[in-house]
């Protein structure tokens, strides 16, 4: 009879034994991720000027967790923790620009509004000048023409410093209208990078030493070929347009593959899928001289060759996309 009445016991310590089994380590990407975007949730700076890009990570936080929850596997909850990082990353910096191009804002508008109480207080004692000066010269007028010619002089030179003050507060108004183009600027700047940002998230693009890198697995062609399937030409053909969108910039295209095969073989097979790559974005209108393809074979692995998903993930092809300049960092 004890027994029984102990087992709801023993069945709740078992539950929450199993429920600490899930949670991550405390140095897991998983982890990491979580206080990396708890830490800047706490920043008034990037919840006020980068709530977007903080939304984004807080998203893609939740499909790690949900992920981790659901018990896929640890590649998959590692890439979407690597992915929320680097949201958390982008959102910290669009918050320090922001701030940065506020306070400039500020500081020229302070800057701005010091020159005009300057210049306004030098049309007014050109005035007081000018009022006084003409007082003098009705009252000399009556005694002698030398004082009625000082008179006059007076009344010019009051008059020339007006013409001045009104061509610095001209001036200072053409001053104000660059500002603000220069601000418009700024703004269609953010814009468009943005945009190029969005385009590049859309393609599942990660950010890298070497710049953007978008990667194409094995499943776009078939097992141990190098013909692209039709899926993978829609992923080029967006590719293409992206490319052509941008002109300025360039794509490094590398072939990889897993261990499987001979080293020989493994080569032939990369530089076959990077070129393929290559010869699927040629058709589609991007110039040759925008475009380097070339294989690695077995090297440079980005999981274990020891499982078939490690060996999966492996088996890619990816495209580096240059700066604005068209250069990329060589690897």
């Amino acid at each position: 009879m004890k027994n029984y009445r102990a087992l709801p016991f023993m069945l709740i310590a078992a539950a929450a034994l199993a429920g600490c089994s899930t949670l991550p380590a405390s140095d897991s990407p998983l982890a990491q991720a979580r206080n990396a975007y708890n830490s800047a949730q706490g920043d008034p700076q990037v919840t006020t000027l980068a709530a977007a890009e903080l939304k984004q990570a807080r998203d893609s936080l939740d499909r790690a967790n949900n992920a981790s929850t659901k018990g896929e596997s640890g590649a998959v909850v590692d890439h979407l923790a690597y992915v929320t990082k680097q949201q958390v990353a982008v959102a910290r910096e669009t918050a320090a620009q922001k701030a940065a191009e506020l306070a400039v804002a500020n500081a020229s508008a302070e800057r701005d509004r010091v020159r005009l109480d300057a210049r306004t207080r030098e049309a007014d004692s050109a005035r007081r000048s000018a009022e006084f000066a003409q007082r003098q010269s009705e009252a000399s007028q009556r005694g002698a023409e030398a004082s009625q010619r000082q008179s006059e002089e007076s009344q010019r030179s009051a008059e020339a410093s007006q013409r001045q003050s009104v061509m610095e507060r001209q001036a200072a108004n053409d001053a104000q209208l660059s500002a603000q183009a220069a601000r418009r600027q700024t703004l269609d700047a953010e814009s468009r990078s943005q945009q190029l940002e969005a385009q590049l998230k859309e393609m599942e693009a990660k950010k890298t030493d070497r710049g953007m890198v978008i990667t194409l697995g094995d499943v776009l062609f078939d097992t141990n070929q190098s013909q692209l399937k039709s899926g993978g030409m829609r992923n080029v053909q967006k590719l293409a347009d992206f490319f052509k969108q941008y002109p300025q910039r360039n794509v490094m295209i590398e072939g990889f593959t897993d261990s499987v095969g001979s080293n020989s073989r493994n080569q032939e097979l990369s530089d076959q899928r990077a070129n393929s790559v290559r010869v699927a974005l040629l058709g589609m209108g991007i110039g040759p001289d925008r475009i380097t393809a070339r294989g690695f074979g077995e090297s440079y692995p980005v999981a274990g060759n020891d499982t078939a998903a490690g060996r999966q993930l492996n088996r890619r092809v990816e495209i580096i996309v240059s700066d604005n300049s068209g250069n990329i960092a060589p690897r």
